[in-house]
C-alpha cells in the first residue's frame, strides 16, 4: 500500500510518530509532503497536497494532521473522492475502513497521545473495507452528494 501522511504546525510531533508507526508495516510505502516544524501553515494546502496525490492515483489512502484533526478533516472531505474520518479511538477507526471504506485518516495532534494513536493507525492501516451490500449502498449514496 503506498500512504501519504501530511499535517499543519500543530501536528508535526504526531505525524513522526505515526510514521514510526507505519515503519512497522513492510507493506506500506509512506510519502510525507510535510509540514516538517513548527512554522504556521495552513491545513487546507496539507489537505489539498495529501488527497491530490489520492484522487491523482499516486497513493492508496493518507493520513492527516492537524491541532484538532476537525479543520484538517473538514478541508480533505472538500476533495471529491475522498471519504476522511476523523478518529481519536480505535473503534471509530476500524468502522470507518469497515463500513465506510475511509481513504483518509485525520487525527489531531493535541488531543490525542501517541500510544493511542499509534493503535488506531495500526487498526486503519490492517482493516479492510467489509463489500457489505448495504455498506455500499450507502458510501454511493454518500459519494452522490459531491455532484449536488
Amino acid at each position: 500500500m503506498k500512504l501519504v501522511i501530511g499535517c499543519d504546525h500543530g501536528a508535526v510531533e504526531l505525524k513522526d510518530a505515526v510514521k514510526k508507526v507505519l515503519a512497522e508495516f513492510e507493506d506500506i510505502q509512506v510519502e510525507d509532503v510535510g509540514t516538517f516544524d513548527g512554522n504556521s501553515v495552513d491545513y487546507p494546502d496539507i489537505a489539498e497536497k495529501v488527497c491530490g496525490k489520492i484522487t491523482g492515483g499516486e497513493a492508496d489512502r493518507g493520513i492527516v494532521l492537524c491541532g484538532t484533526g476537525l479543520g484538517i478533516s473538514i478541508a480533505a472531505n472538500k476533495v471529491r473522492g475522498i471519504r476522511a474520518a476523523l478518529c481519536h479511538d480505535v473503534f471509530s477507526a476500524r468502522m470507518s475502513r469497515e463500513h465506510n471504506d475511509a481513504n483518509v485518516l485525520a487525527m489531531g495532534g493535541r488531543v490525542i497521545g501517541f500510544g493511542p494513536a499509534g493503535e488506531i493507525v495500526r487498526v486503519w492501516v490492517t482493516t479492510d473495507f467489509s463489500h457489505e451490500e448495504r455498506h455500499q449502498r450507502r458510501i454511493d449514496k454518500m459519494m452522490a452528494l459531491e455532484n449536488k
